[in-house]
Formats: structure tokens, sequence, C-alpha cells
């Protein structure tokens, strides 16, 4: 008969997975480590690091934390005429929509602006700029855009063509249900070749993007990362002001607020929802770009100004050691996106009973659902598993709580990569990579098999 050692063994050894495989279980309740393997070793954990950036979040920033877009007028309203500057102020916010744009332009007719004298200018200074969240992503991937302390539309703008006689019609907008604004900062061309699909530059003050006429077909839409977030912002607010009767100049991005001048007034303010419920739909959607400038928030809530997105990490990497006793994590960013990111095992098993002992977390997480034989949700199977689960090409990762049949409940992580496989993916390919689905499949049916066998082994 297997010892209960030999039998995980044999589940790893069963799933034929390439690579490496580190995993770790134990008892919510009691504390008592389980089992592991490999639980000290340190592997990329891709987006279950966002279970560590909302912990991270709630103790510095705290659930009922929110985000302030601000209005703000450097001179007087007279006659309805500002007298100086208009400033749209970022305040971090990164559910920030042009819903919410059209909503500040409005509020600024309410007041009864309808002119401003001086110049509109942008401040996204409440974050440093990042250009891209992981710099080995090629540019065109929707969630590795820029981060800044203003963003919009998760700094994605919605590119749309249509096939035109000979030739296809082409649009950049910023687009929600309600509205779609066609933006001037972000600009395309179609180009006479097969590939690459896509290419980008920074020129003339915008986003100039190219695509393969050949890739086009009859007609389709994709989002394209943002690498401007604060131009982005300043232009859309400007076409939401325009349709007010409120003529806004180009929008010029500056370093200093006029209150550190003892100046300035708010006209206008957007406050995004309490960050417990942004967490819970970061977790869900598993959204880079919230990840990343919550906690990049957090940092600098801290007293750490953080000076880039591996700065703000090593201050969540250090606060995670002094909290949770995360000696072997060391994070790259806040989203798990970076695959230089490294977590263990028992580090993520050790947080996550101490967030559980205070109610943090679990409530947060999202149920993972397990399957029968055939690959079908089995909505009745007797272990119920709320987790975190984290995918990239060759990197698969689930960490969370399962409640075995009898009631037991058990907290686990359970991290996979095959480095080796992901080395030899060229930038241009890392979108779709060859093998990359089916080795990640056969990780997922590895966790199911994992979870199944400890709630076998440890719930009764």
């Amino acid at each position: 008969m297997l010892s209960p050692a030999d039998g995980l063994k044999r589940v790893l050894q069963q799933a034929g997975l390439p690579g490496e495989v580190a995993c770790a279980v134990a008892d919510v309740e009691t504390g008592l480590r389980l089992e592991a393997e490999n639980g000290a070793s340190g592997l990329p954990p891709a987006s279950v690091a966002k279970a560590l950036t909302s912990l991270y979040a709630l103790d510095v920033l705290g659930a009922e934390h929110r985000f302030h877009t601000r209005v703000m007028a450097t001179g007087d309203v007279i006659g309805g005429v500002v007298q100086g500057d208009l400033i749209l102020v970022g305040g971090g916010d990164p559910t920030l929509t042009t819903d919410h744009l059209a909503q500040l332009a409005k509020a600024l007719k309410s007041v009864g602006v309808r002119e401003v004298r001086g110049g509109f200018k942008l401040w996204d200074g409440a974050l440093p700029y990042v250009r891209t969240i992981d710099a080995d992503q090629p540019d065109h991937v929707g969630y590795s855009p820029a981060i800044s302390g203003l963003a919009l539309n998760y700094n994605r703008v919605h590119f749309e063509w249509k096939r035109a006689g000979q030739g296809w019609s082409v649009s950049m907008d910023a687009r929600t249900e309600k509205y779609r604004p066609e933006v001037a900062m972000a600009r395309m061309k179609v180009a006479k070749r097969s590939a690459p699909v896509y290419s980008y530059a920074d020129s003339g003050g915008a986003d100039q993007w190219t695509v393969a006429n050949a890739a086009l077909g009859k007609g389709g839409s994709r989002w394209l990362p943002v690498r401007r977030p604060a131009e982005y912002a300043g232009d859309v607010f400007r076409t939401m002001a325009r349709a007010h009767g409120i003529v806004l100049a180009k929008p010029k991005v500056v370093k200093s607020l006029p209150q550190e001048l003892g100046q300035g007034q708010v006209l206008a303010q957007h406050s995004s929802a309490a960050l417990l419920v942004m967490l819970r739909r970061m977790l869900k959607y598993s959204n880079n770009l919230m990840a990343e400038m919550i906690g990049m928030s957090a940092t600098a809530a801290s007293g750490r100004r953080p000076g880039s997105l591996r700065a703000s990490a090593q201050a969540m990497n250090s606060w995670a050691g002094a909290k949770y006793g995360m000696t072997g994590t060391r994070l790259v960013d806040h989203s798990g996106l970076g695959d230089a990111s490294r977590m263990t095992p028992n580090d993520l098993v050790g947080a996550l009973i101490a967030a559980r002992k205070v109610g943090q977390l679990k409530p947060l997480l999202k149920p993972f659902l397990l399957r029968d034989t055939n690959g079908k949700v089995n909505k009745t199977h007797p272990i119920k598993v709320t987790a975190k689960t984290g995918t990239l090409n060759f990197v698969s990762g689930l960490g969370g709580f399962m409640t075995a049949a009898d009631g037991t409940e058990l907290a686990f992580a359970i991290f996979a990569a095959d480095q080796s496989a992901r080395s030899r993916i060229k930038r241009a390919d890392r979108e779709r990579p060859k093998g990359a689905r089916s080795w990640n499949r056969k990780a997922k049916k590895m966790q199911q098999r994992l979870i199944e066998r400890w709630g076998q082994v440890y719930g009764s």
C-alpha cells in the first residue's frame, strides 16, 4: 500500500508533465502542513501572484479605499470662464472608463464652466510611468499595456477594420457600451505585407501602429495596448467636454500639481468603487493592469515611492516576508505576468492560512470547478474549490482553498513550469506558441488529480 508521500509522487509521475512541479497542502484549522513536493522551490506563479497583491493592498490601503480622479482649475471661475488652466488629475484608478470621463465633463458643465482661458493639462504622477508591464511580451497584446497614475479603459484602445472597396476602413476609438469617441493619439495604417501582423512606434506624440493587409480579411476588431495613457485620457476627455460646449486646448502632461503651490480648486471628481469590490473583479477577470496599479498604489501609500514596477514588487516582497514569513518569494511585478517572478508553495500556503484566520481573501476568490473524466464541468463534485488560477505559456499555477466531502478545509498551492520550453519561444510568437495549450491542459489535469488525492487522503 502506498504511503501518502509515495502517492503524491505517483500522481506527479503519471501526469508526465515536462518541466518542474512544486506543491504543498495544509490543514486550515490547525495549520498542520500535510505534505509537499519541492515545497521550498520557487517557480513562476503567473496570475496566482494577484492573490498576494490583494492581501498587500488590503493591508496597506484598507478595504474601503477609493481612487479619485479630479478635474481642477488653477484660477477662479468668473462668469463661467476658468481664468487659469484646467487639469485632469489622475489618482491611480485602474477602472476609469470613457463613461466616467463623460460624467466628469457633464459635472464640469453643471458647475457653470463654459470656457477655459488657459491650457488643458494632465497629471499622471500618482504612479510612475511604465511603458509595458512585461517587455518580453509582443507589442500588440492588450494584457501588457503601459502604466501611469492616469489610466483609461484598462489602457487599451479599440481597433476596428472593415472592407472598403479594394482596401479597408480603419478606426481607433475609446469605446464603451454607451460611447465610441475616436482618438487622435493612437493611429493605424494598413501596410502591404504578410508579416509581422502589427508594428508599433512612438512617434509624433502618438501611438503609431501598422497592420498587415494579409491578416485583415473582410473585417474584425481587437483591443490594442496604449503606451501613452495620460494622453489617451486627455484626448477622450477633450472630446467629452466639447460635447458640452467646452472647448479645450490640446492636452499637455505636467509634472507638478497646483496644490503643491497652495493653489487650485476641484471642479469635478469621480471616485472608484471600494477596494474590496475592485479586488474581487481583479481576481475574477485576472486583470493585469488592475493588479499593477493597485499594487503600486499600496507601495506609494506605505511611504516607499515606487520608482519602477520591479521596485514596487520588491516592496511587496519585503512586506510578505515580514507579514507571512514568505522568505522564498521574489516577485518582479504585481500581476504575475513577468516570468522572472518566483513563489514557493510553502510560502503561499502559509499566507493563505493566515489570511483565512482573519476572513481575508477566500471571499474574493472565485470557484474553481472540477471536471469529470470526459472533461466536462462536474457541478456535483464532492470537493469544492475556491482558488486563483495562473497561466502563462508553459507555466500553470493554482492556489487557494478546498473543502473535502467531510468538510475538512485545506489550503494548497500548485506551481508547474517548463522554463526550457518557454525560453525557446520567440517574442513575436508569445501570444500563441506551439505546444503551449496542450502543456497547460495537461497541467490542469494534474492539478485536479492532486486536489482529488488530497480530498481522499486528508478529508476523511
